[in-house]
């Protein structure tokens, strides 16, 4: 396997953890946007806000080590996208920032008003920022980027990309929805359980038929994405993404723990690789190839050991925070805690 080839890799591979990882960030907010008024999404409201707080910001480092890969591996790659998607890319880049201003300004904001404003700013950023990189990537899998292409609005706004885009909305709230189901559980909050759970399925049902539509669609507007998701390495992630979407559907309706959230996570996760793969030998069908797209070969190599450093130390780290986070060990301190620090050393403690 060539260097650039291991490197494309390990992009679509970023792309999908960013996908499972950040998109479970993002159904939250599809949600937080769906609950309804103050009353009535009250106690959603407050377990997404308790789910997400302890991981939120560290889903952001898939994104970036997309675009560090991007630029520095497939600079061609980089600079023919991001001129010809310039304006998806950038509403979704805003959606990304006022979507973490939003979250982060909401819960110590005091006045009703203020925390009504900021948090419709999260819930909406978390709906269009998905949308608008999914309509991306749609642009991408049709084929209609490419070098020396002029920027239109065809090139994102088209039949694949609305559907890529929609397919990304509903895919982030169905991992929303799983892992929300599964922290009511942790948090004993069994109305909770209920109340996501069935939104899971509602979303899973929605994503199976989108998925159908999406093929359907592929075969006459992305004939290269069609004949790679037909077959090969496309096909079997694709059954496999096909097949997990079964068994979540069979693990939601009997319960929702953390079995639930790993095929989830495998839906999504095999449906961006099938995607990726479906692609070979280019990173835009029909128009640049892995290899026409590569950096120079000191700078594949280099990338080739950051990655490998990063999988030593930065990988379990990350692994570690969301095992703890699943398994509620980083709850944050309440005013009860606080309290009882100020009271100082306990009779019999030392000084």
């Amino acid at each position: 396997m060539s260097a650039a080839t291991l490197i494309a890799f390990v992009l679509l591979l970023a792309v999908a953890a960013y996908t499972c990882a950040g998109g479970t960030d993002y159904g939250a907010g599809f949600w937080d946007l769906t609950a309804g008024g103050a009353g009535r999404g009250k106690r959603p409201r407050w377990l997404i806000d308790h789910a997400m707080a302890p991981v939120w910001e560290v889903n952001n480092v898939w994104l970036i080590f997309v675009l560090v890969i991007m630029w520095t591996g497939f600079p061609v790659f980089f600079q023919t996208v991001f001129s010809a998607m310039w304006l998806p890319l950038a509403l979704a880049a805003i959606g990304i920032v006022l979507r973490g201003a939003g979250f982060a300004l909401r819960k110590p904001t005091r006045r009703l008003a203020g925390r009504r404003i900021y948090g419709a700013v999260f819930a909406v950023s978390s709906l269009l920022s998905p949308f608008f990189l999914g309509a991306a990537a749609g642009g991408i899998a049709s084929g209609r980027v490419g070098p020396g292409i002029e920027p239109t609005a065809h090139a994102w706004y088209n039949p694949t990309s609305v559907f890529f885009g929609l397919l990304a909305v509903v895919g982030t709230a169905l991992l929303g929805a799983v892992f929300l189901a599964a922290d009511a559980v942790r948090y004993g909050a069994p109305d909770l359980h209920a109340y996501f759970r069935r939104r899971a399925l509602a979303a899973l049902a929605v994503l199976a038929v989108l998925g159908v539509v999406t093929l359907a669609v592929a075969h006459a507007d992305a004939p290269h994405l069609w004949h790679g998701l037909s077959h090969g390495a496309g096909l079997v992630l694709l059954v496999l993404s096909i097949l997990a979407t079964a068994v979540t559907a069979w693990l939601l309706a009997r319960t929702s723990g953390a079995w639930s959230r790993v095929s989830a996570v495998v839906v999504m996760g095999s449906a961006v690789l099938a995607w990726g793969l479906a692609q070979r030998p280019y990173l835009i069908p029909g128009r640049l190839t892995v290899a026409e797209a590569a950096g120079a070969p000191s700078t594949l190599h280099w990338l080739v050991i950051v990655t490998a450093v990063a999988v030593v130390l930065v990988f379990p780290a990350v692994a570690l925070l969301y095992r703890l986070d699943t398994r509620g060990d980083l709850e944050p301190l309440t005013d009860a805690d606080l309290r009882r620090g100020e009271a100082g050393p306990e009779p019999g403690g030392g000084a």
